[in-house]
């Protein structure tokens, strides 16, 4: 059922770019205008927001939408799903979710958007020495499956918080159920060619890779294509998936998690960086550095007296590099 709406729901946007608008007076807008649709559907929710009423719901009855647009959490959502929590038990929940009454269940409910803020209040519950006191505050609306999309990107529209990967993830969620790339891009708030961009990423990365690494808060575009360019080549996707379940890789941060997935698709030598590993550069009673290993990179330091084999190692930067990449290739 939810599938043919989606299909209806496609249809009637890739119409809509089709019709002619009537002449006016008035600026046309076109409809396929990435920003558009975003704008447009922040101005009719503070409008539905005006005549809502704000209700306290049992933050049980209330499950995430049928259409995930984050992931689940990691480290980094962690931390951030604390400290709302933090605020939330101190300061009350400020500003209320949204709701629709569940399609298919009796006194249940579906979120719009308000995702964190319902993990928080849910978290509050489960500590909680009477959890049947604890209450979320809900605008309760009956929404249409177009419409809880929308509102979906409403949200994201106005808050930017979707990383580049969780809108990519969500972009194959929404085509898997129906929608055409131009019906995907007023969801999103993006052009076509950024939305073709993100299935080009997520047709060459595999599902469970990009879960491992994570929603990667601050990794953007450029890596993720990089890394989806390294793993066109199928037999590297089984390296990849190996160091994903390394303690190294588990216990890095996003950024961290993708450069491992990178050396790994590279075909490099590298090892799994565990915390604290060191390792001293000597020759001959001498002593030329140290590189240090971490869950989020590698550092290498010269101490002072070798500032000439500093000098003498970033000249020879250029070539070293080279020499590896062609290392990688033939390898």
């Amino acid at each position: 059922m939810k599938k043919s709406i989606l299909r209806r729901m496609a249809e009637e946007v890739e119409n809509r770019t089709e019709v002619p608008q009537p002449e006016t007076n008035e600026p046309s807008v076109s409809l396929r205008r990435h920003s558009s649709p975003v704008i447009s559907n922040v101005s009719k929710a503070l409008t539905h927001l005006g005549e809502d009423t704000i209700v306290s719901i049992d933050p049980s009855k209330v499950e995430r939408s049928p259409y995930q647009d984050r992931f689940d959490l990691d480290g980094e959502g962690e931390e951030e799903l604390e400290a709302l929590k933090q605020s939330i038990a101190s300061e009350g929940q400020k500003i209320p979710v949204l709701v629709r009454p569940h399609p298919t269940r009796r006194d249940s409910y579906q979120l719009a958007y308000g995702h964190r803020r319902l993990n928080a209040v849910k978290a509050l519950m489960a500590e909680a020495e009477r959890p049947e006191t604890v209450k979320i505050r809900a605008y309760v609306r009956d929404l249409t499956d177009r419409q809880l999309i929308e509102e979906q990107a409403v949200e994201n529209g106005v808050r930017q918080n979707l990383t580049w990967i969780e809108q990519a993830m969500w972009a194959v969620q929404l085509k898997a159920a129906g929608l055409s790339n131009r019906a995907i891009c007023p969801v999103l708030g993006l052009s076509e060619a950024a939305v073709s961009h993100l299935f080009r990423v997520t047709a060459a990365i595999p599902s469970d890779i990009i879960l491992a690494i994570g929603r990667a808060r601050t990794v953007g575009r450029p890596k993720w294509t990089a890394l989806a360019d390294l793993l066109k080549d199928s037999a590297k996707v089984e390296a990849v998936r190996a160091a994903t379940r390394e303690d190294g890789f588990r216990k890095a941060d996003g950024v961290g998690r993708i450069a491992l997935a990178m050396s790994a698709a590279s075909g490099s030598a590298a090892r799994s960086a565990e915390a604290g590993e060191t390792v001293d550069f000597s020759h001959a009673g001498r002593h030329f550095g140290r590189m240090k290993r971490s869950a989020t990179g590698t550092t290498v330091t010269i101490p002072k007296a070798e500032d000439s084999f500093a000098s003498w190692l970033a000249d020879r930067m250029p070539d070293l590099m080279r020499e590896f990449e062609d290392q990688s290739r033939s390898g």
